[in-house]
């Protein structure tokens, strides 16, 4: 591999391994999301093994010929990784068939693993430090093996291919353009690994440089990492627009319950789930938090209009609180707000009744109907501002 792609590689593998790590911080139960991170971390450590320096560092000490072994070791983890990501984001698949994919990979990683470290175990001392371009390919151990790791390298790159073209049918529109470009990439790293075993066996049994395979298949191979990069731009440009899109809609969700949420918690105060303090000019761009403090306040309103209930039945006795309209149901609340008394009985128990209840079952919906009341409440709130100030 060219240094012009090894380096862009490896920094946008660590890139997106912090990215998904941090993630994994917040979600430690979500195996898919686990698996990918996992799989990232292995394929840069891989990557960052791949720079014949690392490798060099590791045979100073240990001994020669571990670095390659340990490089090849971990990289092949990281593909294993991958195709288990890709087999664990199948949705419906049963346990058992996901318990399967694992023995099936995982084993197979083994076995090609300890072939490996046997084969180098079994090259003379003096040529455990081989390329594929060493005069003495020949060497039984050592053709075996690049011929073994190659094999295993089709397996691999083949496979996920498959699992990522799979895995398109499943995905939006969007996403699933980046992976039909990671798909073909990884086809192409698998036509080079079958190009390195067949060059391996010319080198045997036809001795020579065969140096055009040697530059056609190096071309290949760029060109088929280049088309992963771009696979893997695409993915995580969508994912990352996907987030800050969903980041950006919670904000103005947040803003627009304010009116009704200011009106129920001055009310109810023990409504708040947890008090933050003051918000600094810097923690408007923090993100992270977004979506829990949307959510929070989306159950403090509902939990606010539940304890004003029996006050809203009182001012609008015989009215279909649940399917109200929402400029209806603004006047009832600034009504029964006024209506309440500022120290309630404790001991008094009334009846709750339905307010504003969505017309479907789904978050979006419950957000959307409470975001009207909101909305009118706002509105009623600066009706009455204005009504006044004329009296004034």
């Amino acid at each position: 591999m060219d240094v012009i792609f090894q380096v862009p590689v490896t920094v946008m593998l660590i890139i997106g391994s912090v990215w998904k790590v941090a993630d994994l911080i917040r979600a430690r139960h979500d195996r898919v999301l686990r698996m990918l991170a996992v799989c990232l971390l292995l394929l840069t450590t891989g990557e960052i093994l791949s720079f014949p320096e690392a490798r060099s560092a590791i045979d100073a000490v240990t001994a020669v010929g571990v670095g390659k072994v340990v490089y090849n070791g971990v990289y092949m983890s990281g593909l294993s990784s991958l195709i288990l990501f890709f087999a664990a984001s199948v949705r419906g698949a049963p346990p058992a068939v996901y318990s399967r994919q694992v023995r099936l990979h995982t084993g197979l990683f083994a076995a090609t693993l300890a072939a490996l470290a046997a084969a180098m175990s079994a090259t003379p001392p003096a040529l455990r430090g081989h390329t594929l371009h060493s005069p003495h390919l020949a060497e039984p151990a050592v053709a075996a093996f690049y011929v073994i790791g190659g094999v295993y390298f089709v397996y691999a790159y083949l496979t996920s291919g498959l699992w990522a073209l799979r895995y398109t049918r499943m995905a939006s529109r969007h996403l699933a353009l980046g992976l039909r470009a990671m798909t073909l990439g990884l086809f192409g790293l698998a036509i080079t690994s079958v190009n390195r075993v067949i060059w391996v066996y010319l080198r045997i049994h036809s001795p020579g440089s065969h140096r055009l395979i040697d530059t056609v298949n190096r071309a290949i191979a760029d060109l088929a990492l280049g088309t992963v990069l771009i696979g893997l731009g695409l993915s995580a440009g969508v994912q990352l627009l996907t987030h800050l899109r969903s980041i950006a809609r919670h904000r103005r969700m947040y803003q627009e319950l304010t009116p009704l949420w200011t009106a129920l918690s001055t009310a109810y105060p023990e409504i708040v789930l947890h008090r933050e303090p003051a918000a600094s000019r810097w923690d408007r761009f923090r993100f992270r938090r977004t979506h829990e403090r949307f959510y929070r306040r989306l159950i403090e309103c509902r939990d606010g209009l539940v304890r004003l209930s029996p006050y809203l039945t009182r001012v609008a006795p015989g009215t279909d609180l649940a399917h109200c309209p929402p400029d209806r149901l603004a006047g009832h609340i600034t009504a029964a707000l006024a209506l309440k008394p500022a120290a309630e009985d404790p001991d008094a128990a009334w009846p709750a009744a339905r307010v504003a209840l969505p017309s479907g079952n789904d978050l979006s919906a419950d957000a959307g109907e409470l975001i009207a009341l909101s909305t009118a409440c706002a509105r009623e709130t600066r009706e009455q501002a204005a009504t006044h100030a004329a009296a004034r």
